[in-house]
């Protein structure tokens, strides 16, 4: 097994769920909620979250030595992220805690078609100035597995050059906040082994319309690159290999959130225990699909013990 580091956010989440005022129209939005009532809420579920700490979930779940590293506050927000790491037996000695600030904090709006709407205030959770690269000397970690840093296109540099010169791989999923800073994103990505978007942020990075298109275009700057888009599957290119992918089962969606998270961090789970290309595709479908059955986006993180069935992958030539 791999010593894998997540960098990236830690969040409380405050799930507020109600079938009757969290129906939407037509045009996707809620139904109208008028300024100055109040509304019932069927159920309020807590848990934690954050594209870094839900991906260390999926790490530590398959046996592989688990390191966050990200900012909170000594708030009860934080001590909540801090006791689900430990739950899982992941290291959370790397953290900076910010002063002054707040750990994140996020309100998720949960309709009955599973779909969501979030309210964040990232407090702590966007403060990346305080990380300190060196750190990565005294883990060396086999893997850095890289979710947004709120486009702080400085650290992220200094995070990936520090970790190649310790001979450690990169799996990087850059939020919007990157992609808006393109020509610095391309100069980071030949140090990236694999990299995660979807169609829409892919289609920032570099020209193309067809996932395969995208996909491909994005291999000539990274070894390994996954392009997903949806419920209509996913298209994968490595060196010597392309898949195109379909669902892993077609369930029902209780909580959408999380679930890319889920797909990234299934696929190094599996790729870092010297799983092959396609078997870690399969295992992220598979945890990606757990996930969203579950309020959260760690509950239905699942092991390396899972028994996996056939899925629709298809060997492109």
């Amino acid at each position: 097994m791999a010593r894998i580091v997540t960098i990236g956010a830690a969040l409380q989440d405050v799930y507020l769920i109600d079938h009757d005022d969290f129906g939407t129209n037509k045009r996707g939005y809620f139904n109208q909620i008028e300024l100055g009532t109040k509304i019932d809420i069927d159920r309020v579920h807590f848990s934690t979250g954050g594209g870094a700490t839900n991906a260390a979930t999926t790490f530590a779940r398959s046996g592989h030595e688990t390191i966050f590293m990200g900012c909170i506050a000594n708030d009860p927000a934080g001590e909540a992220v801090i006791a689900a790491l430990d739950r899982e037996g992941i290291d959370s000695s790397y953290i900076s805690y910010i002063k002054n600030i707040h750990t994140g904090y996020s309100v998720v709006l949960l309709t009955p078609s599973g779909e969501r709407t979030i309210l964040t205030c990232r407090g702590a959770s966007a403060k990346f100035d305080f990380l300190d690269p060196n750190d990565l000397e005294n883990i060396y970690p086999d893997w850095l597995y890289v979710s947004t840093l709120r486009g702080n296109m400085t650290m992220l540099d200094q995070l990936f050059t520090r970790a190649k010169s310790l001979n450690a791989k990169i799996m990087f999923n850059p939020g919007n906040l990157e992609l808006q800073h393109q020509k610095q994103l391309l100069g980071l990505l030949p140090d990236v082994d694999v990299l995660l978007v979807n169609k829409q942020e892919a289609k920032q990075i570099v020209q193309g319309t067809s996932l395969p298109e995208l996909a491909h275009r994005l291999h000539t700057y990274c070894p390994h690159v996954i392009v997903t888009d949806g419920n209509q599957g996913a298209f994968a290119v490595a060196p010597d290999v392309a898949y195109r992918i379909g669902l892993y089962e077609d369930v029902g969606i209780v909580d959408a959130t999380g679930a890319g998270d889920a797909f990234g961090s299934g696929f190094l789970a599996a790729f870092a225990a010297g799983k092959s290309f396609k078997d870690s595709l399969i295992f992220a479908s598979a945890n990606s699909t757990s996930v969203v059955q579950f309020i959260g986006g760690k509950s239905g993180i699942i092991t390396n013990k899972v028994k996996l069935h056939n899925m629709p992958i298809q060997e492109v030539k």
